[in-house]
């Protein structure tokens, strides 16, 4: 909630969003000492200022009023972003008609139906790297196992995915100083929009009765009772193309890199598999990736930090995930950790449309790989980018054939 705190020394930090990719781990080592630094909030003067929340209950309460902290920015260095995503950057009413649309393509259901062939999937995958001794996780594994997945759910051709994997990059992966002016992430969301507008027209001029992929569905989605507007409907697609292709790759990838770094709970998966489950909840907590904005809607006091109107806010899920205020030892990996209720999928009308199917293929994934590679290590340091989405640039492994 709003409150009437007594105003708090905000101190200036160098946080700074998108920095060159540094050793993995680095960027959650920062975050912590910004955490250490002060609660509820530190400030940085990155594009001309902005406020980064530190406390866990603090976000939460963020997150959960869309009325103050508006979802039209989710990057705290763009106040006026030249692109809408939908629906993350629509707030309530418009934002509640478009995650209807898309609820049931992400169902509890509808992910428990494709468990199975997940399964064969990862395994197929594992095996064909098991023989070799080695692998780089991050682009044998992570990026094409969720990716393989999200294309059928879609109705993409799998083997336009490397060619997809670029685009990904190009919009995701920069950074200031590999993509100064944004040129790069604007040029990676065309070509996306491109493609999509080409396979929405296809899709209209043959039409599949039985088809059941989300493509499919997009060319008669309405939104209250009239056809939805084509470049709202490329705007979503957009949205679910960037998360598809990168959330659980990050997240599997920062598991494989605690595990392959933390012997006592890599046998411990081993030892114990049905744990699996209550150990992907704890390395969501413990490696949180998305580091999500806002922008105020008006003046107020916020846990007593005075907030203006047009102010922009991080409001970086790290710092929720590892707050020790919230969970104790919380930057370390406790699997005996009986309750993990963490906000690595965000809070409130935001929160993550694809939790359920995330948490399943990062469980099928650990399964799969442990049962046919149990024992594994660094065969170098990764090394790890920011931005709004954390992830590592590889994760090169090794192990005994």
């Amino acid at each position: 909630m709003t409150n009437t705190e007594p105003v708090r020394t905000c101190p200036v930090v160098d946080y700074v969003m998108s920095p060159a990719p540094v050793p993995a781990g680095t960027l959650f080592s920062r975050m912590d000492g910004y955490q250490d630094t002060a609660k509820p909030a530190v400030r940085t003067e990155e594009a001309n200022g902005y406020w980064i929340f530190t406390e866990q209950s603090v976000i939460l309460d963020g997150l959960q009023q869309p009325d103050l902290w508006s979802n039209s920015v989710i990057v705290p260095t763009e106040p006026n972003p030249a692109y809408k995503w939908i629906p993350i950057m629509l707030d309530p009413p418009e934002h509640t008609k478009w995650r209807r649309l898309l609820g049931g393509y992400f169902s509890p259901g509808r992910t428990k139906s494709m468990e199975a062939d997940q399964h064969r999937l990862a395994a197929e995958l594992v095996a064909g790297v098991r023989e070799r001794g080695e692998c780089d996780f991050v682009r044998d594994i992570a990026q094409v196992f969720p990716s393989t997945i999200f294309l059928q759910i879609m109705g993409m051709p799998r083997d336009k995915l490397p060619e997809f994997m670029e685009w990904e990059h190009m919009i995701l992966h920069q950074d200031n100083e590999s993509d100064p002016d944004g040129s790069t992430r604007m040029a990676g969301m065309q070509k996306v929009m491109g493609y999509f507008s080409g396979l929405v027209a296809e899709r209209r001029a043959n039409p599949d009765p039985d088809a059941e992929d989300v493509v499919s569905a997009a060319v008669k989605w309405e939104i209250d009772g009239e056809p939805a507007a084509d470049a709202d409907v490329l705007n979503c697609l957009l949205l679910l193309f960037m998360a598809g292709l990168d959330t659980v790759a990050g997240q599997s990838s920062y598991a494989l890199w605690h595990l392959a770094t933390h012997d006592a709970d890599r046998q411990r998966i081993v030892a114990e598999p049905e744990r699996i489950p209550k150990a992907v909840e704890e390395l969501l907590r413990a490696y949180p990736i998305v580091q999500t904005a806002r922008k105020a809607t008006r003046d107020a006091d916020f846990h007593g930090c005075p907030i203006k109107a047009g102010d922009m806010a991080a409001f970086p899920l790290s710092a929720a995930g590892r707050d020790e205020g919230a969970y104790p030892g919380a930057r370390g990996v406790d699997l005996d950790r009986e309750v993990t209720r963490h906000l690595s999928f965000g809070g409130g009308p935001h929160r993550c449309l694809g939790s359920h199917l995330a948490r399943q293929e990062l469980a099928i994934l650990l399964e799969e790989w442990h049962k046919q590679i149990p024992e594994y290590e660094l065969a170098e340091p990764p090394r790890e980018h920011g931005g709004g989405v954390w992830g590592l640039e590889d994760l090169k492994l090794r192990w005994q054939v």
